[in-house]
């Protein structure tokens, strides 16, 4: 049903190398692109994008906002935040079970963009 999550960023040069680390663990890569925005895809599913905002006002996280990306085991969890944080993102929530069959972590991106990256089982 999702075909793809945008977030702001007010610097989208920076917010590229971010994600170009953070989403490695998940086999994420740059895809489509344009002047003001970068897409990121792991295959044939929905698609991660980092935008400029088209009214050139300033990005700003939203409160209760979040974006959750899937990983395919609890490794690419751990090592997605880790490459988050090591990239300047800040942590909010350490990778672990959150739940039975939730294992999850959650940062912020250098925009304040919440992020969980989570595996299910």
């Amino acid at each position: 049903m999702i075909g793809y999550t945008t977030l702001g960023t007010n610097d989208l040069e920076k917010a590229k190398a971010f994600y170009d680390a953070a989403l490695a663990p998940l086999g994420a890569k740059r895809g489509f692109a344009m002047d003001r925005a970068q897409f990121y895809t792991a295959g044939a599913g929905p698609m991660f994008g980092v935008f400029i905002p088209y009214d050139k006002l300033e990005a700003k996280a939203g409160n209760g906002t979040m974006v959750a990306l899937a990983a395919e085991s609890r490794a690419a969890v751990d090592a997605t935040h880790a490459a988050a944080l090591a990239n300047g993102g800040q942590c909010e929530g350490p990778p672990g079970e959150r739940m039975p069959n939730f294992y999850g972590a959650y940062f912020r991106d250098l925009d304040g963009n919440k992020i969980c990256v989570f595996k299910m089982g």
